[in-house]
């Protein structure tokens, strides 16, 4: 086998290519700060160090060790989830994805993750997750993966993976630079995979419960939950110094992210897509009041 290149500028300068303009093309829908966020951690040293060492791991042990006890879906193992990957798949333009399901206990645990590089992004389900979610749930779930995928973001979560829950306590704190940059990114970023996983399953109700869901950790506790009190309850915690802790979070607060899905929903593209007749935002206008929206300061 030839050698493998795993510099981060020849990472970069693959993207520039063919798949980059697929990626380009299909993720219309991509929210605008997170591409902006993304094209400056690659001009960040502590970012592109992180980012080569993870190709390097990846390639070598990174892979194997995670998939070790997990099973590769397709039409003979886990068909429902084959089918709803390839469902996702078709409807963000994507070749099908490599999806594998790996034992884990509780929903709080782990849901899904997508790892790898832009040549070999793999999805991972975990146990629970197809266990008590539904064919629409799980459309939602692996249609956000997809979109992970589609918006070449798999590289950049390995490596966050790997510098905030897989390190030991010195890299943890010697790589504190870039795990910051990278969470600051990882919540826009989240912001774009939602959508995805709208566009996948077309409906806002189930796009919202599985946030929820994932968020409270439990499909049991959930029955107990109105949603519309529980996002309110959340939003008024965030009121205070304590709001600050989220620029240091990897994902966005649920109740602003579940608005800015709604918002998304609101757009003209979405409408169409729906069928529900003209008018809406533009995808610019929506940008904007998701900014607005997930602002921590103001």
């Amino acid at each position: 086998m030839p050698p493998v290149d795993l510099s981060f500028a020849s990472y970069v300068a693959a993207r520039k290519g063919a798949n980059s303009a697929r990626v380009r093309e299909g993720g219309y829908y991509a929210y605008g700060a997170d591409r902006r966020v993304r094209s400056v951690l690659d001009s960040l040293r502590p970012v592109t160090l992180a980012v080569e060492a993870t190709l390097r791991f990846w390639q070598s042990v990174g892979r194997n060790s995670l998939l070790s006890s997990a099973v590769r879906v397709g039409p003979k193992q886990f068909p429902r989830i084959h089918a709803l990957a390839e469902r996702c798949a078709e409807r963000l333009q994507l070749p099908g994805p490599t999806v594998y399901v790996s034992p884990a206990a509780t929903l709080a645990e782990r849901g899904a993750q997508t790892f790898g590089s832009m040549d070999d992004a793999t999805i991972i389900l975990y146990s629970a997750l197809t266990d008590q979610f539904s064919d629409d749930e799980l459309t939602f779930v692996i249609g956000r993966e997809c979109g992970h995928i589609q918006n070449n973001h798999t590289i950049y979560l390995t490596t966050l993976y790997y510098l905030s829950d897989a390190a030991n306590m010195i890299v943890r704190y010697g790589a504190q630079p870039a795990v910051i940059a990278l969470n600051s990114w990882s919540r826009r970023a989240e912001i774009t995979c939602d959508r995805a996983g709208l566009l996948c399953v077309r409906d806002l109700d189930i796009a919202t419960a599985v946030l929820v869901k994932l968020a409270i950790g439990s499909q049991s506790l959930y029955r107990d939950v109105n949603v519309q009190e529980y996002l309110q309850q959340l939003e008024e915690t965030r009121l205070g110094p304590g709001r600050f802790g989220e620029l240091f979070a990897r994902h966005p607060y649920l109740p602003r992210r579940v608005q800015a899905l709604r918002l998304f929903a609101e757009t003209a593209f979405y409408r169409s897509l729906m069928d529900q007749g003209s008018g809406g935002l533009t995808k610019e206008e929506c940008d904007v009041k998701v900014g607005e929206l997930l602002s921590v300061i103001g």
